[in-house]
């Protein structure tokens, strides 16, 4: 088969199409699956130019995935042959990834592929689906009426968090640059769109929140937007970040007199750390949003689509920042 390889730790030119061998599903779980399509996340080029989370280079990146079931272990009850599924797995080091044509992996993390959704748009999905429902349900427990600032919400974890929590009855604003991003943000439901390049995004929040603050900010984005955003959550508030970011002291400070609850939605750690269970749980999401998906409730953002062999350019594209939305390989 078909896959793209990182072959050392570097810029875009370490990834490699090579021909590796097929793979077998040797488990009575196992599902083998022929991969149509494949999601780039930054987390793939932080990887690559960082250095993967153990295992030994070469190494396949990539988190999601999207394709036709070719082979199932004998014990497989969740899926069958030529059923169309998408899911979240490898891609940080040990396990392979989804750059390749083939892939195995257990039952029990393949979910039935929204009907709605092409391979291209499937595949975009699982990790921004999952990093926002963590964020807003399993941190925040966003309820109906809340008032929620996602920054930059014309992103791809922020495009859906926008989304999910319109879809949960929430008041929307949101972070963007004019033009494009502003227009897709409006048009998935943020009722506020604030141009940080020349607003400030304090004032407006305050204004739009009767003067308290936001119930739920949260943050895609990292570093000094971060720490800005302890200032924008109501007193008693949720902070979520899904990227890791250095505490200014005056942040602790804020949440310490505001008793703000901080939290932090790394998704990949239940396959990083081995934790199964919540894997599974992470799986029960994506069945959930593909009834979703197919209602017309949610939609993702596919701003390019590359072929297999050009993995280095997508990876390029996406960390310049010109890409609006999701970036995918489709093989």
């Amino acid at each position: 088969m078909r896959a793209v390889v990182m072959t050392a730790v570097g810029g875009p030119e370490v990834l490699e199409l090579v021909d590796l061998e097929d793979p077998e599903p040797r488990g009575e779980h196992d599902v083998l699956v022929r991969v149509r399509a494949a999601g780039i996340n930054p987390v793939d080029y932080k990887l690559r130019s960082g250095g993967t989370l153990g295992g030994e280079l070469p190494s396949v990146l990539g988190f999601d995935g999207a394709g036709v079931v070719e082979a199932v272990g004998d014990a497989v009850t969740r899926v069958a042959v030529g059923e169309e599924v998408y899911f979240c797995d490898g891609g940080f080091g040990p396990a392979p990834g989804t750059y390749l044509e083939l892939k195995v992996l257990d039952e029990r993390l393949l979910a039935r592929k929204p009907a709605r959704l092409s391979f291209v748009e499937a595949a975009g999905a699982p990790l921004v689906t999952i990093t926002a429902s963590e964020a807003l349900h399993h941190r925040a427990g966003l309820g109906p009426g809340a008032r929620v600032l996602v920054q930059a919400g014309a992103g791809g974890v922020g495009h859906m968090s926008v989304q999910l929590a319109r879809l949960a009855g929430a008041h929307v604003a949101t972070t963007v640059s004019p033009g494009a991003k502003t227009e897709l943000a409006g048009a998935l439901g943020a009722e506020l769109c604030i141009d940080y390049e020349h607003e400030d995004v304090g004032e407006r929040v305050r204004a739009w929140s009767g003067g308290v603050g936001a119930d739920v900010v949260h943050d895609t984005v990292g570093g000094r937007v971060f720490n800005e955003c302890f200032g924008l959550v109501r007193p008693y508030g949720d902070l979520v970040s899904n990227v890791e970011s250095e505490w200014d002291p005056d942040s602790i400070e804020t949440m310490r007199k505001h008793n703000l609850r901080v939290s932090f939605a790394w998704m990949p750690a239940p396959a990083v750390f081995g934790w199964f269970a919540e894997r599974e749980r992470q799986t029960a999401i994506l069945e959930r949003a593909a009834a979703a998906f197919d209602a017309g409730e949610l939609r993702i953002q596919i701003g390019a689509v590359f072929a297999l062999e050009q993995a280095p350019e997508a990876h390029r594209s996406l960390e310049s920042g010109q890409i609006v939305g999701k970036a995918v390989l489709e093989l």
